[in-house]
């Protein structure tokens, strides 16, 4: 297989964006559709910070744009006393099942661990899986929004 997976943060990338909207208002209609109350192009350019939080990433598949994710302050509202949170995290369908997902939790757990972080948190109610895979220890199930979540943590 020669395609090479490259990381990179968002901030270096701002071309990504326009396509990174269309994305988010796709993946999460409920919230950055027409009626939903998120505005996906201001959190992708709040997520353009280098060195503090929020701080997002892409992923590029020979040369292609192929994911994203981000290592925001919050995410699960019930559980502000945490932080900081991978979240955000999406692989374009005809890239999925090649480990750009992973690659990108590791980018994000470096990224925290280079912020002086010691612990990593990540609600989901997709990416059990992936985030087991990568060592990840699950907190608890809780509703929220409407939906079962899990809450994981990660030692750095």
């Amino acid at each position: 297989m020669n395609e090479r997976v490259m990381i990179a943060r968002l901030a270096d990338h701002p071309e990504a964006i326009p396509l990174l909207k269309q994305w988010f208002e796709s993946e999460w209609k409920s919230y950055y559709g027409p009626t939903g109350p998120g505005n996906a192009e201001r959190d992708l350019l709040a997520y353009s910070g280098r060195d503090r939080l929020p701080i997002g990433i892409v992923a590029y598949l020979d040369g292609e744009l192929c994911g994203f994710a981000a290592l925001k302050p919050q995410s699960i509202t019930t559980h502000s006393h945490l932080s900081p949170w991978v979240a955000a995290g999406m692989v374009a369908p005809q890239h999925r099942r090649k480990g750009i997902g992973a690659q990108m939790l590791s980018a994000l757990e470096d990224i925290a661990r280079g912020l002086g972080y010691t612990r990593i948190y990540s609600g989901t109610s997709a990416a059990d899986g992936l985030l087991r895979r990568s060592g990840w220890q699950i907190m608890e199930r809780v509703a929220y929004n409407g939906e079962d979540v899990s809450i994981y943590e990660k030692a750095l």
